[in-house]
């Protein structure tokens, strides 16, 4: 994942997570990390798995299309 994908991705996942009114502790403790881990996610600072972002994804109701 290069610097536009991952923050692209973070700014998915936070509108997201607003959407559903959920704090980043809740997604974090529901997608199994740390909450620093998925606030970096969020500001596209960390490198991410396809299995961390499998967890977020199923969390947060989301789609991922592979292209």
């Amino acid at each position: 994942m290069n610097l536009k994908e991952k923050k692209e991705f973070g700014d998915k996942a936070r509108v997201a997570r607003e959407k559903l009114s959920l704090t980043q502790a809740d997604v974090a403790k529901k997608a199994n990390m740390t909450v620093n881990y998925y606030a970096m996610i969020e500001r596209g600072e960390a490198n991410l798995s396809f299995e961390k972002m499998k967890s977020i994804v199923k969390v947060l109701k989301l789609k991922i299309t592979i292209s």
